[in-house]
């Protein structure tokens, strides 16, 4: 049995990771800001998942939350999983909404990245896993915080896994393309109200012209790529940005 982490556990996404870990055998913390949200998650599986208040962007929180999981368990995996999304124009973004993405999903990964290598380089062992996004590689318009933080997300990835793999360490980013979360179907409303489309419309001109496959990523295809990258099938692999975006 592995021990693991996972930040904005109480999101879609960071759900399905906890179902997929526990379904395996592991024992997880699911960490979100929202504790509520957590427990509801833990809720589900009694005795195999603890909730736990956190807020990334917060040293003393990351602190806190990395050292009284560390000094009595040994962490396995680490999954930088906590998210949120805002949309406007450049000359119209407001700075603070520039500065919590980038505090959420940029500075995050690096002060939870910052605060477990120690202990997973004593330890000789460890897996981290960064959600980036699809946006890690290509832009869209009026994101321009999350498709910066994202970018940022994979030179992260890459600098950790230089420095982690002398000790054990993997660092890997997986890339979700359109998954049909709550934060995605939010965007879609936005945009059917602000430009008039039905979900279809809208799906049509931002997401699936660029898709191969043409339809919704599963959040359980996200969390069985987030588990292969932390298995011992891949052990030979790091520094890398898995795409799991159908074909975007």
């Amino acid at each position: 049995m592995r021990n693991i982490l996972v930040t904005g556990a109480g999101g879609g996404l960071g759900a399905a990771m906890v179902e997929k870990f526990v379904a395996q055998g592991d024992y997880v913390f699911a960490a979100d800001l929202k504790i509520e949200a957590a427990q509801a998650v833990a809720d589900l599986y009694p005795g195999k998942v603890e909730a736990i208040a956190l807020d990334v962007s917060n040293t003393i929180s990351v602190q806190h939350v990395i050292n009284s999981i560390c000094e009595k368990h040994e962490l396995h995996v680490l999954v930088n999983n906590a998210g949120l999304q805002y949309r406007a124009k450049i000359e119209d973004f407001p700075e603070d909404q520039w500065d919590l993405l980038q505090n959420v999903m940029l500075k995050g990964p690096f002060l939870m990245t910052k605060y477990v290598f120690p202990y997973m380089k004593k330890q000789q062992h460890g897996r981290i896993v960064n959600i980036s996004s699809v946006h890690g590689e290509l832009a869209t318009p009026e994101k321009v915080a999350y498709v910066a933080a994202k970018h940022g997300v994979i030179g992260l990835t890459r600098v950790a896994a230089l420095e982690g793999a002398a000790h054990g360490i993997t660092v890997n980013a997986v890339l979700p393309g359109p998954v049909k979360t709550p934060l995605l179907v939010k965007q879609l409303k936005d945009l059917e109200e602000s430009k008039g489309m039905s979900e279809a419309e809208a799906l049509n001109e931002i997401v699936y012209p660029k898709q191969a496959m043409q339809r919704f990523i599963t959040a359980e295809e996200i969390a069985d790529s987030v588990y292969f990258i932390t298995s011992k099938h891949a052990t030979g692999i790091t520094g890398e940005a898995l795409n799991v975006s159908g074909g975007m």
